[in-house]
């Protein structure tokens, strides 16, 4: 069994590495070590997450996906987490989160029958942190929104400022032939931003 850390952030803004010494602290508890760190500046309500995904097919049956908290995994819609976990679970990957204590026994050697009473219940609970993370990133953008509207009543609401310098770089590199996965290790990019950059190279 492999144990792989997986941290995540929205924005470069934030930072994903924060949560590496809590899980590094949890396996040291256990005796148990990280194998590998995955390590990506990427939304969790998208599926586009290449690091979660290169970790996956990395993965052999038994390893663990290590996680600081489940809303890191998951702030998918409905069709989409199950799409994930369908890969999990094909994988036999198991899913370990610091603020789940159920997960925690799976990482444990059980006997049969207790392994798959307390992976049902560990699969019951993943589905309800990660419906209200998904709950939570809604309301967020819902106030956001509205906050938004409010402003521009006022007259309030400029947008956010485009940062041109690195928008004609990112243009730039991408019109040289650099791939998007290249411009976002350069720049620190997400991808729907790259993406957004590409269309105006068209």
């Amino acid at each position: 069994m492999y144990v792989r850390a997986y941290l995540r952030a929205s924005t470069k803004e934030q930072d994903a590495a924060r949560a590496r010494e809590d899980l590094e602290a949890f396996c040291t508890e256990r005796g148990l070590t990280i194998a590998a760190t995955y390590l990506e500046n990427e939304s969790g309500a998208s599926l586009q997450r290449p690091e979660l995904f290169r970790l996956l097919s990395d993965c052999k049956p038994g390893d663990v996906l290590l996680i600081e908290q489940v809303d890191r995994l998951s702030r998918l819609t409905g069709p989409d987490w199950d799409r994930l976990k369908r890969e999990i679970r094909e994988r036999e990957v198991k899913v370990v989160a610091l603020d789940l204590p159920t997960s925690h026994i799976m990482m444990k050697s059980e006997d049969a029958f207790t392994g798959r009473m307390f992976e049902a219940i560990n699969g019951m609970l993943l589905d309800m942190l990660a419906a209200i993370a998904r709950k939570d990133y809604d309301d967020r953008r819902r106030r956001q929104a509205q906050g938004q509207a409010r402003a521009k009543q006022d007259g309030r609401y400029r947008g956010r400022v485009e940062n041109t310098e690195r928008n004609a770089a990112i243009e730039a590199a991408l019109r040289g032939g650099m791939s998007w996965s290249q411009v976002q290790a350069a720049t620190g990019c997400g991808r729907a931003h790259v993406a957004k950059i590409a269309k105006r190279v068209r």
